[in-house]
Parts: structure tokens; sequence; C-alpha cells
């Protein structure tokens, strides 16, 4: 039974992310007292050819900006520069901007030595574009990215006038398999939330499931969108977006209050919805 200290007591919560990826959100859900299934549905690898990334990597200097739009990117970018033998400080110069999409991926910048100019209030990469939409004017940027990127960033990026430089810099993929134990579960609705983090973490579960049946699932078990880009791609699928905590407080605690506050408002059954529903998932209703 949920009590004040264990809010999500009894609460069995799959996340989709890479256990490395999810071990703090885990321990931030498991202290709520939830329990916390792990199904990876997305999995992360570098690019086919390192050719066209490594050309950008030590051309550098032509940059006036590099924008980063998630962790993956800074990794498999900072990885990069290391396996070539080029210092991190490279990165940098007076003159350029180093920006980066919500507090996440600055701190993966910041944790390796990496000044950050910008960090987007916005959280997403088309908000990165606007708040910089003057310093971005007739300037060059870099924007290495999964080559599953949304493309509204880059058209973002072009109608406020830069000279954009898009990079594959790591791939985005399914795992080799899902845990058939748990998809078992997720089927029988013997889960109470689903935490996405992605659109490719909802479509590959989707693909799984088969798309009519995950959309369907929405209205048994309580979906979490982490972002507006994935809540939009969750119900341009059909699904139901429960919960939509935004990536700046999708930190582990802010992820975990997210979900305890849900389950707090009132008494939540699957499929009934304790907060107003979105004007979208309104329309299938």
């Amino acid at each position: 039974m949920a009590s004040v200290e264990k809010p999500l007591a009894g609460k069995r919560i799959v996340l989709t992310r890479a256990p490395e990826q999810a071990r703090e959100w885990a321990r931030a859900l498991e202290q709520m007292g939830a329990e916390v299934i792990l199904l990876p549905t997305v999995a992360f690898a570098p690019p086919e050819d390192w050719r066209l990334l490594d050309e950008q990597l030590r051309r550098l200097d032509v940059f006036d900006a590099i924008l980063f739009l998630s962790k993956n990117a800074v990794r498999y970018v900072l990885e990069r520069l290391n396996q070539l033998g080029i210092k991190f400080e490279m990165l940098q110069s007076p003159n350029r901007i180093i920006a980066a999409v919500g507090p996440g991926t600055a701190g993966a910048l910041t944790a390796q030595g990496v000044r950050v100019d910008h960090v987007a209030e916005g959280r997403t990469g088309e908000a990165l574009a606007g708040e910089l939409r003057q310093s971005l004017k007739g300037r060059k940027v870099l924007l290495p990215r999964s080559d599953k990127g949304d493309d509204r960033v880059l058209h973002a990026l072009r109608e406020a006038g830069a000279e954009v430089t898009e990079v594959i810099a790591y791939r985005t993929t399914t795992p080799a398999s899902l845990d058939p134990a748990i998809v078992g579960r997720i089927r029988r609705a013997d889960v109470d939330a689903i935490v996405f983090a992605s659109p490719s973490a909802y479509h590959n579960l989707s693909d799984a499931l088969g798309p009519a049946e995950a959309a369907a699932l929405s209205s048994r078990v309580h979906f979490v969108a982490i972002g507006p880009t994935t809540a939009r791609a969750m119900r341009q699928a059909g699904a139901r977006v429960e919960i939509e905590a935004s990536e700046a407080s999708a930190g582990a605690a802010g992820l975990a209050a997210s979900i305890a506050k849900f389950y707090g408002s009132a008494h939540v059954p699957a499929g009934k919805r304790a907060l107003p529903e979105h004007p979208e998932d309104r329309q299938r209703t």
C-alpha cells in the first residue's frame, strides 16, 4: 500500500531505456516503493561509416556553433574525438557557441570539461533553434545527431538563416530481442506504467506488439512520455499519453516525483485519468 514515504508502493513501472541509462531512474522509483521492470526497447551503435563524422571533427575550426541534442550525441562525439587524438578543447573557441538541449546533455559536456554557452529552456531541438535564432543567422553550425533525428530542428535552423552541416554521430537501433516474459506481462496489462524517453522507444515496442495493440494498451496501462517530441510521436501513433514529464524535470528525482504526483492526485485505476486530457487524446475518446 502506498504511503507518504513510499508513494509508488505496489506500482509496477516499466523503463524502456538501456540499462546504463535507466539506472538512476530505477533507483529513484524504487526508493519511492515501485517495482521497476527493465525492458530496453532501444539500443545505440556507432555510425556504419565514421568517415563523414571524422571529416567534420577534423575541421572544427570552420564552425561558429556546435549543437548537441542529446547525451548520446555528446558521448559519441567525445569518444570519437578521443579516438582521433583530437583534444576536447578543440570544440571550444572564444567565438564559438556550444549549445545543448536540456540539463542532462549540458551536464554530459561539462563533466568532460567542455564549456556550454547555452542550454535550451524549451528542452527540444526546435526550441534551441528558436532561442539562438538571432545568434545563428548566417553562421556555420555543426549538428551531430542520431540517424533517426527529428528533421524539425534542421528545418528550424535553416529557417533561422544558419548554414547547417548535419552529420550522423550514432545510430538508434532496435535490440536483438525483447524479453518475451516482460512483453507478455505488458500484453496482459500486468504492469501499471511504461516510461518512454524517445519516439524510437515507443515505436520499437509498438512494432513488437503490433501498432493497434500498442495503442489499445494505453487505455489499460499508463503511458509516460519524456518531453513533447516523444509525447507527440506517441499521440500521432494513436496512443494515449497519461503523464508527460518535461525533459527539464526528467532527472531521476523529477521523473519519480512526476509519476508519484500523478498517482497521488486521485485514485487512478488503469485506463482512468487523474490529469486533464491532452486535446489530441480527447479527439480519440
